[in-house]
């Protein structure tokens, strides 16, 4: 299966460059979320390029009753039949999964001692966390998790956002931060253990993203609850937390 992995990395790898282009061109008229100009002002004032919002609403109603529909309730019904530490450890092995991907983007972006680390937490876990479902690095050898992203590569090598946009299935992003979505997921693909065939690959995205949900019950919908256009919060907060986790990475160059 090591030329199907070949090329669906080629092919994610295409895609990023694609859109990266796109990205590019609308620099100059994107706005940089990240200099505190940005922030200066309330969140409801955040400006944002959103040139496509009628498509982006449509799809943010088709999110929202996805995951009022199915993925909440089945959620639920997964919450009530494994203990809150038992899905916490499947999270972790998600994650642990992650951190190669994560080393490789520090390493872009000019962070060596965070890929150095990230590398480190994904050995230690790895063994002595039986496959990452403990986190010993964290807990034992106080080595926090990192954040980094292809996204934030090409926010780092000068690319704007492009726009905002809302990924089917997926929730908010932007042109660029769902291009570094691809590129990292295909990179992934090359190493994890179910990408034989598409249905495999589908079921443990579904099973990774139930058991994501059901550490987080009601969470979604108390957002909602206190916002007049939950489009425009969800949009907003996207760009606030975005914004602390790009910070927090600069801190550490």
């Amino acid at each position: 299966m090591r030329w199907k992995n070949c090329l669906l990395g080629t092919a994610g790898l295409i895609v990023g460059v694609a859109v990266t282009v796109l990205c590019w061109t609308s620099r100059a008229r994107a706005v940089d979320f990240l200099s505190d100009e940005s922030y200066e002002k309330p969140t409801a004032d955040v400006q944002v390029a959103d040139p496509i919002e009628p498509f982006n609403r449509a799809m943010f109603k088709v999110n929202d009753k996805v995951y009022l529909w199915m993925i909440e309730p089945v959620a639920t019904g997964y919450s009530k039949v494994l203990p809150a530490d038992i899905r916490g450890c499947i999270g972790n092995f998600f994650y642990n999964l992650g951190e190669p991907v994560r080393s490789v983007n520090c390493l872009l972006q000019g962070r060596v001692r965070d890929a150095g680390r990230t590398l480190g937490r994904f050995f230690l876990n790895s063994i002595c966390g039986v496959f990452g479902l403990a986190d010993p690095a964290g807990h034992e050898f106080d080595i926090a998790p990192v954040y980094a992203s292809f996204g934030e590569t090409l926010s780092v090598w000068g690319l704007g956002d492009g726009f905002y946009l809302v990924v089917p299935l997926l929730g908010p992003s932007t042109l660029r931060d769902f291009s570094g979505t691809v590129v990292d997921g295909a990179a992934m693909a090359t190493y994890s253990p179910w990408n034989d065939d598409g249905l495999t690959s589908a079921t443990v995205q579904g099973a990774k993203t139930v058991n994501h949900t059901s550490l987080h019950l009601g969470e979604y919908v108390e957002i909602k609850s206190m916002s007049f256009d939950s489009y425009v919060a969800f949009r907003n907060g996207y760009y606030q937390m975005r914004s602390k986790q790009y910070d927090h990475s600069n801190t550490s160059r």
